[in-house]
Parts: structure tokens; sequence; C-alpha cells
């Protein structure tokens, strides 16, 4: 008779995340393995991460790029957003590691056939419950096609849509903005 799979606790999945050369998520005592990702997806994480980069330069905000784990308090999730931007002093899990952030002010998603319906679902609810986030940014891969979700003071998310390349997108919460065509650079081809 097999024993049923028994749960892990948040401290079991560190450790055996930060041992893996694979990333994964946590939830409910359950790990999940994450998918590599296509060039298309690489080159919007890089080009955003870029962009950001380059605006934040000398202010109190800072971007972390994939390798970034978030843990979210309310749910108990465990993830790794594509792009994350930190505005103040980055809050951490305790521990030696300073590997697991709390306070994201933005998350960016970069969508995919295979994980767009979760980006925009369950992972996008259980988003919506940190406290210090502001703004959502969900980028296609697809098309051009960017959706920034800002979070109204009575608690509602407003959507705003850019889908040509000559859209530049407001992100007010850290003080940049997206232009769409550095965004989707080399994405569709050698000048896109």
């Amino acid at each position: 008779m097999s024993e049923p799979n028994r749960r892990l606790s948040p401290e079991e999945y560190l450790a055996l995340d930060r041992q893996s050369e694979l990333k994964h998520e946590f939830l409910d005592g359950e790990i999940f393995a994450m998918t590599g990702a296509s060039l298309q997806h690489n080159r919007i994480v890089r080009n955003v991460g870029g962009i950001l980069y380059s605006q934040l330069l000398g202010r109190p905000c800072e971007v972390f790029i994939g390798d970034m784990r978030l843990r979210i308090d309310a749910t108990g999730l465990y993830t790794y957003p594509d792009v994350v931007a930190v505005c103040g002093e980055p809050q951490l899990v305790a521990g030696a590691e300073l590997d697991t952030l709390l306070n994201p002010t933005l998350i960016v998603e970069v969508l995919s056939p295979s994980t767009e319906a979760y980006d925009r679902g369950k992972k996008f609810a259980h988003y919506r419950t940190i406290e210090s986030l502001a703004e959502v940014v969900l980028i296609s891969q697809e098309q051009v096609e960017v959706e920034r979700y800002s979070r109204q003071p009575e608690g509602g998310w407003l959507l705003l849509e850019a889908n040509r390349l000559e859209d530049c997108l407001p992100l007010p919460a850290i003080g940049c903005e997206l232009p769409l065509a550095a965004v989707y650079e080399r994405v569709f081809g050698e000048n896109t």
C-alpha cells in the first residue's frame, strides 16, 4: 500500500527550489515545475527589463528579471514573475539567501499560449492580494498587445491597452513608460 503524496512545507520547498536547476512555483504544499520560454518570450523580458532599468537609474526603484522569487503572503503562492519592479526598500523573506521578494510595486508577465489562461486568471487573482502592488502588465508574445492594470483607490483595477508599435504605455506607479517598439524589438523579425 503506497503512502499518499506528502505536502511540503514552505521551508522544504525553498530548500528544494534553491538546489534545483529548474524554477518551481509552490502553493498549498505542492510544487509545480515552470517550463522553459520561447525566443520571443525571452526577447520581450530582456527588452522590458532593459527599458525599465535605464529609466530607473538613480531613482529609488529597481527592476528584477526572471529569477527573483516572489511570495504572496495572503495566498501562500511562491512564483517567479517575468519582471518585477520595487520602489523603496525591497522586503525579503527572512534568511541568509535574500532571494524571495514580498513587496513588488509592478509585475510584468509575458503571456505564452500554455500559460495565458493561468496568468490572466488564478495567478492574477493571487497578485491582486499583494498590498504593495500598484500595476500589473500583461504582454502578448503572439501579437503587439500590452495591457496595464492599475489598482484604483477603491480597490478595483483599471485596464489600459496598447496595440500599435508607435504606442507608449505609461507606468505611473514607477514613473516609467514602455514604448511598444522597444518592447517588441526583434520579436517578430529583425526590425520589429
